[in-house]
């Protein structure tokens, strides 16, 4: 016997240890609880917030929706996966189907409509906004329910692949070792978003998520097959057996296990915790650490990440080392108190003059995490052990949803408590995607000015660069007269409610857009005049007329991209100074970034498209580096960010600690009742024979 078999007494048997094979493709299962599902409650958020504009009070408020549908629908999965009975196992079909499912709609919820034109199909700003938010709850509601067809199968299926009480551990913590492998790169989803060759010139990262959603999708979809092919159901041999039995019966039954309740009720507290502020440790690194930068931030982000996986696979060999030793009650006790003193060392590593201090919490966090959940749900099946004794049957579908029905109602209420908690530290979304337009304009005009310097570069003018400036000429066409159009819906829209605090915005905006709408026409009739004139030219025309109609081209690509910049460089202005006047508090905070837009402002007020490329090119770096400080939050909304985020999930964790201790199912136990149940066996097989 080894330590470990000394240690407990218990020996695994041979018939009950899990085959390699099988143990890394349970294990690879675990990418979509563990890695696709968070991201939708974080990124959906995060983007939906900072990248679309879109109010984080409400996006909470819809968020809580699909995952209370998620919590909901769970138990019905669970009880119809209970009672599947088909050639295939009743767990299997499930896991080919829930995966493909994930896998689309995956990629549809990234799919979110937005842009100038589909700003000009409703009436007004908030129109557009509310259209938006309908649109990501009804995709977040197909996303999770796919999750749970796939997940709760899945999670009942690791229940009944062992009996063995520590191999039963090790198929879990494989699930959590392969998931958290999964999840070293989702963190980088964010900074891969962030990539121009992903999100575009002129994009954001909202656009960037489109298409990396495509490439979750390619993987995922070859893995469902694998699943369904690959895993066995060793229990459906016993299950077929089984009268099916009514959903009510099954829920009265699983409700009334007193350890089963204890245990539940230690994850969801604590999960609830750590899933109030989960969305507020995306923005402490960008806001916080990085004062704004998105891009810096979002490295940060993806390092973090990738540091918390890597523990996260690591810790998988401890937790096998420990829970055997000290049983599985105490390491959960040992989980909390390590994400306890996660908590507390973030007083400490949040801190801008050292950024990647914030690795020391992740660790600790990310080890109290994986010990935390590869236990919880790995003690739910010695509970379902513990009532087959008593009842004769295995209920490990209802139990695992009833399990997750409760952690996902956490989700959902923390979900709406999420957004309530950023409106509460008062963080300013509407100035984060105002910065974000010009940027994206800015982006774009120096794209075009690099371009054109290429053609500045060539000794003589060929005819490629002829067909390039008709190419050119004709897109900025395009594009100025859908610029036109937008202005001149925007121009005829009933007033808008925002920034009541400024009276003279309605006015100053009517202006505003005249002067662009003015700017915008003149350059369309311009380009039109150049249109006509590269129609008519061809091989036999002289180089001299070529290179006249080429600079007459440059200017007049990059007028419409300038007016845009304008206009959106005008409207944070009107926020800033708005927000100036409603917070009393923070004026010093809002001087700055006045006078911050208002150097801005004043650049692309006086930039001339005509001039030297060069000296273009220098004013927009220039107000390039200007642009990233404006999106700075107030020192208020910076400190209510840590205080929340670092405090919320320690007072919960103090209800979790008194749960945990209340549950009585000890390891000796559980070994009595595996012997027991292989006793009765035995004595059933003899009998049939």
């Amino acid at each position: 016997m080894n330590e470990q078999e000394k240690s407990t007494g218990h020996i695994a048997k041979s018939e009950h240890q899990i085959h390699f094979s099988q143990l890394a493709a349970y294990g690879a299962g675990g990418i979509i609880p563990i890695a696709l599902f968070n991201i939708a409650g974080i990124l959906v958020g995060l983007m939906g917030n900072i990248s679309l504009g879109l109010s984080a009070f409400w996006l909470g408020a819809i968020l809580i929706v699909p995952r209370l549908w998620d919590a909901l629908s769970d138990p019905f999965i669970g009880h119809l996966s209970d009672n599947t009975r088909t050639r295939w196992g009743r767990r299997r079909p499930y896991l080919l189907i829930g995966g493909i499912l994930v896998a689309v709609f995956f990629v549809v919820m990234w799919w979110i409509p937005k842009g100038d034109m589909v700003r000009t199909w409703f009436p007004s700003e908030s129109g557009f906004q509310w259209f938006q938010l309908a649109y990501i709850l009804f995709s977040l509601l197909l996303f999770f329910t796919a999750c749970n067809i796939f997940e709760i199968p899945h999670g009942a299926l690791g229940m009944e692949m062992t009996t063995d009480y520590h191999e039963r551990t090790r198929l879990f913590s494989a699930k959590s070792f392969v998931g958290n492998l999964f999840a070293m790169s989702t963190p980088w989803l964010f900074a891969l978003a962030s990539m121009e060759i992903f999100k575009g010139t002129g994009g954001n990262e909202a656009d960037g998520m489109r298409y990396v959603s495509l490439m979750i999708a390619a993987i995922l979809i070859p893995l469902s097959f694998w699943w369904f092919f690959k895993l066995r159901e060793p229990g459906f041999v016993k299950a077929a057996k089984h009268e099916k039995t009514p959903f009510w019966h099954d829920m009265k039954h699983t409700a009334t296990n007193k350890n089963f309740i204890m245990l539940t009720l230690t994850i969801f507290t604590l999960a609830m915790g750590f899933n109030f502020v989960q969305l507020l440790g995306s923005y402490i690194p960008i806001f916080y650490v990085f004062g704004g930068d998105k891009v810096q931030g979002a490295t940060l982000l993806g390092i973090n990440g990738t540091v918390w996986a890597i523990t996260g696979l690591l810790a998988v060999f401890p937790l096998n080392w420990i829970s055997p030793k000290m049983g599985k009650r105490n390491t959960l006790a040992i989980a909390i108190l390590l994400m306890c003193l996660a908590q507390l060392s973030k007083i400490v590593c949040y801190n801008p003059s050292y950024p990647y201090l914030i690795i020391i919490p992740t660790v600790l966090l990310s080890a109290g995490m994986l010990f935390f959940f590869t236990l919880g749900a790995s003690m739910v099946g010695d509970i379902c052990d513990e009532d087959e004794l008593k009842t004769g049957y295995r209920s490990e579908g209802s139990y695992y949803s009833v399990f997750w029905w409760f952690i996902k109602m956490g989700s959902a209420l923390a979900s709406f408590v999420a957004g309530a908690l950023i409106v509460f530290t008062m963080f300013d979304e509407t100035q984060v995607t105002k910065v974000d337009r010009i940027q994206g304009n800015i982006r774009e005009i120096r794209s075009k000015v690099q371009y054109w310097k290429d053609y500045h570069g060539l000794p003589n003018v060929n005819k490629e660069w002829l067909e390039n400036t008709k190419i050119q000429s004709a897109e900025a066409l395009t594009e100025s007269k859908e610029y036109l159009i937008y202005l001149e819906k925007e121009s005829h829209k009933k007033q808008d409610e925002t920034n009541l605090n400024l009276p003279e915005y309605q006015s100053m905006k009517r202006n505003a857009l005249l002067n662009a709408i003015s700017s915008t026409k003149s350059t369309v009739v311009e380009l039109e005049k150049l249109q006509l004139s590269l129609k008519k030219s061809g091989p036999q025309t002289e180089a001299s007329r070529i290179k006249t109609m080429i600079e007459q081209a440059i200017p007049l690509t990059i007028q419409t991209k300038l007016e845009k910049a304008r206009m959106n460089s005008f409207e944070l202005l009107s926020h800033l100074e708005a927000k100036s006047l409603k917070n009393k508090n923070s004026k010093e905070h809002y001087k700055h970034l006045n006078q911050d837009i208002r150097g801005v402002n004043d650049l692309l007020a006086n930039m001339d498209p005509s001039l030297s490329l060069d000296l273009l090119d220098k004013e927009l770096s220039d107000i390039e580096n200007n642009i990233v400080p404006l999106t700075q939050q107030t020192p208020y909304t910076l400190l209510m960010m840590r205080v929340v985020e670092i405090g919320l999930p320690l007072l919960l964790s103090i209800f979790s600690i008194f749960f945990v201790l209340r549950y009585s199912l000890t390891e000796k136990r559980s070994h009595e009742i595996k012997d027991l149940l292989r006793q009765r066996n035995s004595e059933r097989s003899r009998e049939e024979v």
